[in-house]
């Protein structure tokens, strides 16, 4: 498969910029790319004792453990068999991960541009069992900060461009720079049974035998009936459905696919599980959008400013009864909304550091906020037996209580 990293080669050869110290010049924020070879990222996968972090991450839960996915770092894996008392006990070491799944004793996680297979069998003993290679589309964050781009590094042979780091330049001058907008502009050109759950902002999801990752604009379908033996079936490109928007989360309610993108929320029917197709959309202003849907509803944070867009931040309520014409039931603006989850009538959406909000969504076309945490977080997954929350290298477990209250019933610092 084509990596979208190789884009940026063609686009920044034709610039350059003078980087000389200069005490009296004016300095300036660049981008500097990470380069790392596929040899060494595939030589760096291990499995270790537990380890604390201080990478931002997301969570992902099974029936009996609870997975820290640190961005660009691994998993860490705690017993949550007594979720009052979490215990960490497992470390996998993934210089690329950003997303995982698990079915069963297997657990499925991107590997930059690779997809693995570990065996978590015995989770005192986990290995890996295949490796999928350039099977994942993989494009590093550009820094929003950043005011220019060092396109005198760049990736050769089997190299990847894997982050970015922020230097201290003097200012150039004349017009053959890079601006870091026009890098930033070409950078962009509910399950049930044994198998996991994630976030709202999770782009992993499981539908029988086939895992379905997201790429910027298309769905990859890979075939794991056979764990061990797991492979890429196909690759659906979706740019011809959804206008341009670039995707950003995957919630599956059934067998069918809720993508949130930039542009809107899309649906997909992925009875036929190898074979998923665009059924319809709901479009909004340009914005960054998890989405997650409860029966007939799907509940989708709307959050404007920097590279999301300069939509109002909000939540948008969708009528999903009829996935071929989705319409909006109401709308509530809300400050920096993040992820999101529903249970039981009652909806949880992460603020950042405007905490997190408890609304009653009885009524879904009229939302009322009921109660106000303050607690920094970002994505939340609500259990049948309780609701986990995640921030800023934190992650709160709750218990529900009467009147839309929660109670912490322990904190991991991560």
């Amino acid at each position: 498969m084509k990596k979208s990293y190789l884009l940026l080669l063609f686009f920044f050869s034709i610039f350059a910029v003078s980087c000389d110290n200069d005490d009296n010049a004016e300095l300036a924020k660049f981008a500097v790319p990470t380069v790392k070879s596929l040899a060494d990222i595939r030589a760096d996968v291990s499995v270790t004792a537990a380890r604390q972090t201080q990478s931002d991450g997301k969570i992902y839960v099974t029936e009996d453990y609870l997975f820290y996915i640190a961005q660009e770092s691994g998993v860490h894996i705690f017993n949550n068999t007594n979720p009052a008392s979490p215990v960490n006990i497992a470390f996998i070491n993934l210089d690329g991960v950003h997303n995982i799944s698990v079915k069963g004793n297997y657990l499925y996680a991107d590997n930059f541009v690779d997809l693995l297979v570990f065996d978590i069998s015995n989770i005192q003993n986990i290995t890996l069992v295949r490796t999928i290679e350039n099977s994942i589309a993989f494009s590093p964050t550009f820094p929003q900060e950043a005011e220019f781009y060092d396109y005198t590094v760049y990736p050769t042979g089997d190299e990847i461009i894997t982050g970015f780091d922020i230097q201290m330049r003097n200012r150039p001058e004349g017009e053959f720079i890079t601006l870091a907008n026009d890098a930033l502009a070409s950078f962009e050109s509910a399950n049930g049974g044994n198998i996991g759950t994630g976030g709202s902002y999770a782009r992993f999801q499981i539908n029988g035998d086939a895992l379905y990752t997201i790429d910027a604009y298309k769905l990859n379908v890979f075939n794991i009936a056979n764990p061990v033996n797991a492979f890429f079936d196909k690759e659906v490109y979706m740019t011809q459905w959804f206008g341009g928007g670039v995707f950003e989360t995957l919630f599956i309610q059934k067998e069918i696919l809720f993508v949130g993108s930039t542009t809107g929320m899309y649906t997909v029917d992925a009875e036929d599980e190898f074979n998923p197709f665009f059924v319809s959309g709901f479009s909004h202003a340009t914005a960054c959008d998890p989405v997650v849907v409860y029966g007939n509803t799907a509940y989708i944070t709307v959050r404007g400013g920097s590279s999301c867009g300069a939509i109002d931040d909000q939540i948008n309520v969708i009528d999903v009864t009829d996935i071929a014409a989705p319409t909006l039931l109401s709308t509530y603006l809300l400050d920096e909304p993040y992820g999101l989850g529903i249970k039981n009538g009652v909806l949880y959406v992460g603020c950042g550091n405007n905490g997190l909000k408890v609304f009653n969504a009885v009524n879904s076309a009229n939302l009322t906020l009921e109660n106000t945490y303050p607690i920094n977080v970002k994505d939340i997954i609500p259990l049948d037996s309780h609701l986990i929350v995640v921030g800023n290298n934190h992650i709160t477990q709750y218990s529900y209580g009467p009147n839309f209250t929660l109670t912490p019933i322990s904190e991991i610092d991560l």
